[in-house]
């Protein structure tokens, strides 16, 4: 014979699931929200990338390369 289902209880298994989804969201979202803040005012981020680094920089070439010398 098969159980009685428990309706109650995976009702508040969706509903736990679903406030834990919504809090991971609203963490990213104030993540993002202070690394624009930060970048905004011309502070560099923490986990900022490589990529990330090169366009900070005030143009020339990236640090560890030379640029070509126009003495010919």
């Amino acid at each position: 014979m098969a159980r009685k289902p428990n309706y109650r209880f995976a009702r508040l298994e969706r509903e736990r699931n679903k406030a834990a989804r919504k809090a991971e969201r609203a963490k990213l979202k104030a993540e993002r929200a202070e690394q624009r803040r930060l970048e905004k005012a011309g502070l560099a981020a923490e986990g900022e990338t490589a990529s990330e680094a090169e366009t900070a920089t005030e143009g020339g070439a990236p640090e560890g390369m030379e640029t070509p010398s126009l003495d010919r």
